[in-house]
């Protein structure tokens, strides 16, 4: 496999348009090498460092730390541009923001600072391990602090994250923590062998005798049923929101990749009467319909990032309602984005022809991508909290998946 030359500069404070043409480059050396990354699913831990070195995980810092400033719908596009590249990059770089910010909606101001000048300064990848179908993380008493013991199946970016959120059970409550994952008891397994997102990292974690202590808790244990401060809850709109980025940067690279394949290697059909595939009026057609329905996706998702960053810009402020009305905005491009991106992907080899589907392309990762993380959690349920909020004005429901 050929090796990328991608390299940068490590630098505090980039400006938007250095981060914006940083992702470009990387985009465009993963979609060089993607077909060779897929193949071998491997974790991207180079992928990694050089997102680090371009200071794309700090994009969403405060300036005054070092961080690049911009807001959530820059972050997001940047998500986009990525997935363009290679689609489990894009998820990753996504779920660092929301992992990596949420410090900022549930600490008090000066932990927040702390630990954000923390991430910052040693540039940190952010993951997690909190996903709520999969219970069995246990916190006990142990000394003056606590051990975590327990398993999570699915844990995204397990062995290349530096700093984890995750709750576990503490008697009859559920806490929140945030840790650094090179303390003793942190299991990362090779076990992600998925049909898409191969690059995720998305395989389960261990946790034995793990040592958690009081400072690395994120508000005080809680009852199960317990509402949470609305700000803490901005994490699942914006999270839903890197789902729609990254789905449709996968078609918008699957599209582009379709359109460089036609340009110089698609034959034309033999009663089409052109010379050139790139004339076949219904290669032509196609690449229109695509083309204006990722325009229009994308128009949604961006718009629906603004509902969501201005909900969160009102802070401890916001109230349930205008969470509620935000998150209906991000889920309302959940839906578009997810039947856009599966039908895009699916239907780029109408564009290409059977020749495209050697294995040595690879196009197919764009749908196996998609398919694989679309079923996270359904999209029916998603529109029907649309609907429920149309038709019968019930903002939806909180919880780590709306």
């Amino acid at each position: 496999m050929s090796q990328s030359n991608v390299i940068f500069a490590a630098s505090r404070n980039p400006t938007r348009e250095d981060l914006f043409a940083r992702a470009e480059e990387i985009s465009a050396d993963l979609s060089r090498r993607a077909a060779d990354l897929d193949r071998e699913g491997r974790p991207p831990l180079a992928e990694i460092i050089k997102l680090k070195n371009a200071g794309l995980l700090n994009a969403l810092h405060p300036a005054s730390i070092g961080g690049g400033g911009l807001d959530w719908v820059d972050g997001l596009k940047l998500v986009r541009i990525l997935a363009r590249g290679e689609s489990s990059i894009g998820q990753l770089l996504g779920y660092h923001y929301v992992n990596s910010q949420y410090i900022y909606w549930a600490l008090d101001a000066a932990r927040a600072h702390a630990l954000g000048s923390e991430t910052v300064a040693r540039n940190l990848y952010w993951g997690a391990a909190v996903n709520p179908r999969d219970p069995g993380l246990v916190l006990t008493r142990r000394g003056n602090g606590y051990v975590l013991n327990g398993r999570k199946s699915f844990s995204t970016a397990a062995r290349v994250s530096d700093y984890i959120n995750a709750n576990a059970a503490l008697d009859d409550k559920i806490a929140g923590f945030a840790v650094p994952t090179n303390r003793p008891g942190y299991i990362a397994n090779d076990d992600w062998d998925n049909i898409g997102q191969r690059l995720s990292d998305s395989g389960s974690v261990e946790f034995r005798d793990f040592p958690v202590y009081e400072e690395d808790f994120v508000g005080a244990p809680a009852a199960p049923d317990a509402a949470p401060p609305v700000l803490s809850t901005f994490n699942t709109p914006f999270i839903q929101l890197v789902f729609v980025n990254f789905y449709l940067g996968t078609a918008e690279g699957a599209l582009q990749a379709a359109v460089d394949y036609v340009r110089t290697t698609t034959r034309p059909w033999i009663t089409s009467g052109v010379e050139r595939a790139a004339d076949d009026p219904y290669i032509l057609e196609r690449v229109g319909e695509f083309t204006a329905a990722l325009k229009a996706s994308a128009a949604l998702a961006d718009s629906a990032a603004s509902a969501v960053q201005a909900g969160l810009a009102r802070g401890r402020d916001v109230t349930a309602r205008e969470r509620g009305e935000a998150a209906a905005e991000a889920y309302t491009a959940k839906v578009h984005a997810t039947h856009v991106s599966l039908d895009i992907t699916s239907r780029v080899f109408e564009l290409t022809g059977a020749r495209s589907t050697a294995d040595k392309y690879r196009f197919d990762r764009f749908w196996r991508n998609v398919r694989t993380h679309t079923l996270h959690d359904p999209v029916f349920y998603k529109a029907r909290e649309v609907g429920e909020f149309v038709l019968n004005d019930r903002i939806p429901e909180v919880s780590l998946y709306s």
